[in-house]
This record gives structure tokens, C-alpha cells and sequence, in this order.
């Protein structure tokens, strides 16, 4: 989509994006204060760029996801009007607000929940109680049930080929082994060094002791990605990291290049920049370790913090009109963070004339994005192309 956007009119106003700001890449997960807030969570692609780019790709993936669960026309436009009036409504706010008023503002889910439970469908209340309660289940030690085991009183993970692969197993011998144990406690050493003080200090009272390889998103398949299990007092208390390959953003051949020579210092930096409250274990490092491939740029963050994301398919227009609200806000605010609000506040006016535009694109995105996808099917049915199904 990026390409496609390049081709389009902008106002020349700037951002820091999120470069992926499809409405599955918002969700709930917990603030160092432990509590839940709701923000956007991927950040892969992030750069600085035209700020239409993240709201035209929300209101197309809002339309693509009406369109899957069988909304009207009418009211796939209704949700992403909803959407992006709360994107314009939201950044006027902000352009009326002190610099540090807006840095410390976030979307405390619980406390959104009980200010608006009055007037919502008592269906959507208990939906959204409920998904609150399983992300707060979302933990360290929910991963560890999951993905980790005892073996004679010490953790360790659990290969499940070929989602999961313990680093053991892709080393094979056990004199080939302890070299690149030893370069993997490097590796965490190194990121440890992009931390603050005092999270450094936490990271150090855990002891690394297993790595696996593990196959992550859709998106991401193909990239490099491993996950990292730590120990602190004994095997409850366990901290799981995600290490994950970070590559140039899809943006910059469109944007240009960043100021970040590390592609995962540049996400790292980017999340911080968006994002309300973010992971206190994200920092990043570069692997020249034989095992993991060629030389890489990685971004380190918690596997499992009361993470949690909405249930698209079969999501009711209702639902997704009060999804879409959110998500709009969220994204208005870690642009105003970045960017020049007040310019992009008096660009949106107070008329619903930008609402309708986004509507009309996104319908009409949608609609080559269908036509995309059939000559996709046609490549695989006549042979032009090979399709695999796998787990």
C-alpha cells in the first residue's frame, strides 16, 4: 500500500508513522503502572512520513474487514466516518492541549469502560469485560504453561517444529553448542546496554537459559525471529523475550532513509515516540551469530504483558464503529506527539468533509484490493503461481 499512497496527493505535513496502521494492529496490553491501556502495537514499518498514509491504510482496512463480515455499503461508511471524525476530533483536542498534558494523555481501557458503560449495548460491555480479563491472563507465566517445561529442575522451552525450534536442536552437536550459547548471552548482553539504568539492573537479576527459533505473524514470516527465556529467583519467575528481525521500513524508499543506521533501534524509537506508555524491556541490537544468519538488526520486547486484540471476523458494524472510534483517537494522538498538530488540526477543519473523502477512498481501495486478489486466485489456478497450505 505504500507504493500506492506515494502516488497520491499530501498536505507536506509529517508524522512519525506507524507505517502499518491496519485496525489488527491496535490492541490492549499493560502500562509499566499495570495498567491496561489500549494504543497501537506494531511497529515494524514505523518512519516519519505524510500523515494521511496511517489514516487512509485504517479507514481501507476498516472497509476490507466490513466488506469479509458482510456490512452495507452504508454502514462499512458509517464505521470508518465514525473513525475518522474521531481522528479529527481528537486532533483538534490535542492542538488545544500543553505539550505535557498530551505526552502523559493514553486510553485507559478500564477507565473508558466504566465512563461509557451507560451507554453502550450491555452485549458489547460484557464482550469488552471479558476480553479485558483474558489479556490480564496474557503473562510471563501464562506463556511458561504454554511454551516451557521443567527438565530435571531447570526451564526450558519446548520445540514444536516448525513453529518452535530450541537453538539446541539447531545446533546439534553439544561441542558445537557452548560457543553459540555463548555468543547468544552476548547478544542479550549487548541489547541490555540500550536500556535505561534501572531496567538494566531488573534484566540483570534474570539468567538466560534457553533461546528457540519461532515462526511469528503472517506478515513477518520469513524474517528472523527468536524467543528468549529467563529465570529470575527460580522457574516462577519467568521472563519471556521476543527477539525479532527488523528490516528496512516498506516506507523509506518512498519517505527516504531514517536517522537510524540500526533498523531496530529505529523501531524501538519510533514505538517510544507513538506509543503512551511502552514495553520496559524494548531495546534492539545487531547479530553477526553464524546461527541466526546473516548479519541482522533485531528489536528486543516482552513475548507475554497483557496483551490482548479485538475479534474481527464476525465483529457486528456496531462493534466496529466503537473499535474504529478508539483506534481513530489512538492514532491522532501518537501523531500529534510527533508531528505539527496545530497545522494538521486547521488542515481537518471542523466539517465532516475529510470523513467522507476517507469513506469514498476506502471503498474504492477496497475495491482494487479485490480485483488484486482475483488475479492473484487466477495465477494459482492456472498454474502461473504455487500456493501452500501449511499450519
Amino acid at each position: 500500500m505504500a507504493a500506492d499512497l506515494a502516488r497520491t496527493p499530501n498536505t507536506g505535513l509529517r508524522a512519525q508513522l506507524c507505517g502499518d496502521a491496519h485496525l489488527s494492529n491496535f490492541g490492549v496490553f499493560a502500562s509499566p503502572e499495570r495498567k491496561l491501556i489500549f494504543d497501537i502495537n506494531d511497529f515494524d514499518e514505523t518512519a516519519p512520513g505524510p500523515w494521511e498514509w496511517d489514516v487512509k491504510r485504517l479507514a481501507a482496512s476498516l472497509t476490507i474487514a466490513g466488506r469479509s463480515n458482510g456490512y452495507s455499503e452504508q454502514a462499512r461508511r458509517s464505521v470508518v466516518e465514525a473513525t475518522v471524525r474521531s481522528y479529527r476530533e481528537a486532533m483538534v483536542g490535542f492542538a488545544a492541549m500543553r505539550n505535557l498534558d498530551l505526552w502523559y494523555v493514553q486510553f485507559d481501557t478500564e477507565q473508558a469502560l466504566r465512563e461509557y458503560r451507560q451507554g453502550l449495548d450491555r452485549k458489547l460491555v460484557r464482550q469488552a469485560e471479558a476480553d479485558l480479563a483474558k489479556a490480564r491472563t496474557q503473562d510471563s507465566l501464562q506463556a511458561f504453561a504454554k511454551l516451557a517445561r521443567l527438565v530435571e529442575g531447570e526451564a526450558q522451552l519446548v520445540s514444536d517444529p516448525p513453529l518452535i525450534v530450541r537453538l539446541a536442536e539447531l545446533v546439534g552437536a553439544e561441542a558445537e553448542r557452548e560457543p553459540v550459547e555463548d555468543a547468544v548471552r552476548g547478544l542479550v548482553e549487548e541489547y541490555q546496554q540500550t536500556l535505561q539504568s534501572d531496567r538494566r539492573h531488573l534484566l540483570e537479576q534474570f539468567r538466560l537459559v534457553d533461546v528457540a527459533r519461532k515462526v511469528v505473524g503472517v506478515g513477518s514470516v520469513g524474517t528472523a525471529a527468536w524467543v528468549a527465556l529467563l529465570v529470575g529467583m527460580d522457574g516462577d519467575d519467568p521472563l519471556f523475550l521476543q527477539v525479532k528481525e527488523a528490516q528496512p521500513s516498506v516506507l523509506e524508499p518512498y519517505v527516504g532513509g531514517g536517522a537510524y543506521v540500526n533498523n531496530g533501534e529505529r523501531v524501538v524509537a519510533g514505538q517510544r515516540l507513538m506509543q503512551a506508555a511502552s514495553d520496559i524491556f524494548l531495546g534492539w541490537t545487531h547479530s553477526r551469530l553464524g546461527v541466526m544468519g546473516q548479519p541482522r538488526d533485531y528489536y528486543f520486547r516482552q513475548l507475554k504483558d497483557w496483551k490482548g486484540s479485538a475479534v474481527i471476523d464476525g465483529m457486528s458494524a456496531r462493534a466496529m464503529a466503537v473499535y474504529g472510534v478508539m483506534c481513530g483517537w489512538t492514532l491522532a494522538r501518537a501523531h500529534a506527539r510527533s508531528g505539527d498538530r496545530f497545522a494538521i488540526a486547521a488542515y481537518l477543519g471542523k466539517s465532516d468533509s475529510f470523513d467522507r473523502a476517507l469513506a469514498s477512498f476506502a471503498e474504492a481501495y477496497a475495491d482494487q484490493n479485490e480485483c488484486d486478489y482475483a488475479t492473484l486466485r487466477a495465477a494459482v489456478d492456472n498454474g502461473r503461481l504455487r500456493a501452500e497450505v501449511g499450519r
